[in-house]
């Protein structure tokens, strides 16, 4: 056989190959996916993250398991989603501590919040409320700031910790109101609860779900809420807004996110699973009787928010000159 010939042979072996079809990527999700709550099991983290995780895997056909990291306000847990890589088995709730606050307060964050994270919803707003110890004798917002103002840094405040929401929501309260308050810093808003019920401190700026017992019995009276709205569950308390004070909006609130390389695709089936689960009347009720306004946008205002929030608590945070204990 000659060279033209024993090359047209081997041209022509070579075209009966069978071509190589590209290995097809497997449907998302693949398998159950993780929802990372950075904040200890029963809290109120916990009791919005689980029955998020329960409708969204019927809505995703596989199960979402809840796996409870906490540490570092939030940072600890948070970190996990973000050195998942593409993997968006991996979820987080993250709250406002780790996804707006802590990044002006660190000297050094172990994940990029703008690059290794990935908003997908905003799940749910939780409204704030301005609370005195009935042992003080005030009884609405106007006799409040009529007192710090003639008695200046002798009204104490307790909040969940230093640099947490409850206490930066008191400084931007005391710069747009011109009071000046005595910062008292507990382990968490249940021991400030106890103090504030007490009269060991005089206020405190707390998160409705965790005061609403004791304003019902009258242990502590409620003066304004720091938010857009009424709380649903305070109708006769009126927002800061109504009192003069609209820049005093302090929601806490809890976003789902995802890894930042995690593929587009998968992040919008897991937005619509979300949705659906957070519009949902069994989730909006759920996260209503404790307190909770459900959201579900959409994962640009997600994002834009977030932005928003870390500009805010930044600000405060320089004003205030906050540091870490």
């Amino acid at each position: 056989m000659n060279i033209t010939r024993r090359g047209a042979a081997l041209g022509l072996g070579l075209a009966t190959l069978p071509a190589i079809a590209p290995r097809a990527q497997p449907a998302f999700p693949s398998k159950s996916l993780t929802l990372i709550i950075p904040f200890p099991a029963g809290g109120p983290a916990d009791t919005f993250g689980r029955p998020l995780a329960k409708g969204m895997s019927e809505r995703l056909g596989q199960a979402v398991v809840v796996d409870n990291k906490s540490g570092a306000a939030g940072v600890t847990g948070t970190d996990v989603v973000a050195k998942a890589g593409s993997d968006a088995h991996v979820l987080g709730l993250v709250s406002a501590s780790a996804g707006a606050i802590m990044q002006s307060l660190m000297p050094k964050m172990p994940y990029d919040p703008a690059k290794d994270i990935a908003p997908i919803t905003l799940v749910v707003r939780v409204q704030e409320v301005l609370v005195v110890s009935t042992k003080l004798g005030i009884d609405d917002f106007k006799g409040f700031v009529a007192y710090a103002k003639a008695n200046p840094g002798k009204l104490t405040y307790g909040s969940a910790g230093t640099g947490g929401i409850t206490h930066l929501a008191t400084e931007l309260l005391k710069r747009e109101a011109g009071i000046d308050l005595l910062h008292v810093p507990y382990r968490g808003a249940a021991p400030a609860t106890n103090d504030l019920i007490a009269g060991t401190v005089n206020c405190a700026l707390l998160d409705v779900p965790v005061l609403l017992p004791h304003i019902r019995s009258g242990a502590v009276k409620a003066l304004a809420v720091s938010s857009d709205t009424r709380a649903l569950l305070l109708p006769d308390v009126p927002t800061m807004a109504e009192l003069g004070l609209p820049r005093v909006n302090s929601d806490n609130w809890y976003a789902l996110v995802a890894p930042g390389d995690s593929p587009p695709a998968a992040r919008q089936k897991i937005h619509e699973a979300a949705v659906a689960t957070i519009r949902s009347k069994e989730v909006v009720d759920a996260y209503a009787a404790v307190g909770g306004v459900a959201v579900g946008d959409s994962s640009a205002e997600v994002t834009a928010y977030l932005k928003s929030e870390v500009a805010k608590w930044a600000a405060v945070i320089k004003a205030a000159n906050v540091k870490l204990e």
